[in-house]
């Protein structure tokens, strides 16, 4: 068996068992914890996170960790998982079902697997570097609407929304007159995977970390996509802000993000700040 079909399989069933996990685990009332104003972590978080970590260190040794709950493992090898055990941590903690998990494999600093599942509606999307993007096993393809006044977008907002004045609300003002409507579901990984499958036409967001974002943005990617930064560069896991879309509407995206506004604006100076 090729090693990457053999990184493919596991990573799906290790996607898929904490997602399982969780799914059974929603609606049991439980003390959530803040790491910040509105950041919010349960046990969960850490009991999926522990299935994920425990399986794919079992089958791969020499692998390295980066997951949200404070693990940063280096491995032996050039290869390491990017892991959110529980993306709409705040969703899951109000019983409103809509969450994921999602985890990615980097090597060599490159992007080669991602798995976002959605085990509410036993969705399991999965992207390989150079082999496509897809949905339950059938090829998914982004969208093919060209018009952002008929475009359905998707974004979040940062946790430090109540004390940043780049919180995003100044994006979400102007996009609302451009595009045709925008939602904001709680999960980055859903969010990137519903405009790989051609739900949403665009993704816009600031401030996530690369465990939002590292499988999904290989998904949009693999599903013939655009994925950069608010400047319209490639992007990259460090990144400040991304922008994801069918690839059709991203100019017009990125016109309405760079629009420069005055200092103090609920952006910043302008689109990149």
């Amino acid at each position: 068996m090729d090693v990457r079909e053999e990184f493919s399989r596991v990573g799906e069933a290790v996607v898929r068992e904490a997602g399982v996990y969780l799914r059974a685990n929603l609606g049991r009332r439980v003390e959530a914890s803040l790491k910040g104003a509105v950041d919010l972590v349960t046990p969960f978080d850490f009991g999926a996170q522990e299935i994920l970590v425990s399986r794919l260190a079992a089958a791969f040794p020499t692998h390295g960790f980066l997951a949200e709950e404070g693990l940063a493992r280096q491995g032996s090898s050039d290869c390491r998982w990017i892991i959110d055990p529980l993306d709409g941590t705040t969703n899951f903690a109000h019983a409103f079902p809509v969450f994921s998990v999602s985890a990615a494999l980097e090597c060599a600093g490159r992007l080669v697997l991602g798995f976002v599942y959605d085990p509410m509606r036993d969705e399991m999307f999965r992207a390989e570097a150079g082999r496509g993007a897809f949905l339950n096993g059938a090829a998914v393809r982004v969208s093919g609407v060209a018009d952002l006044g008929k475009s359905l977008l998707a974004t979040g907002f940062p946790y430090d929304l109540r004390t940043s004045n780049v919180n995003n609300l100044g994006h979400w003002g102007r996009f609302v007159f451009r595009a045709q409507a925008i939602r904001r579901c709680g999960s980055a990984a859903l969010d990137l995977s519903y405009v790989a499958c051609g739900r949403f036409d665009g993704f816009w967001e600031l401030k996530l970390k690369p465990w939002d974002v590292a499988a999904g943005a290989l998904m949009v990617a693999e599903a013939g996509g655009l994925v950069t930064d608010l400047g319209g560069k490639p992007f990259a896991l460090e990144a400040p802000g991304i922008v994801a879309t069918n690839g059709l509407v991203h100019p017009e995206m990125l016109e309405v993000l760079n629009v420069r506004r005055t200092k103090g604006g609920s952006d910043g100076e302008g689109g990149n700040t």
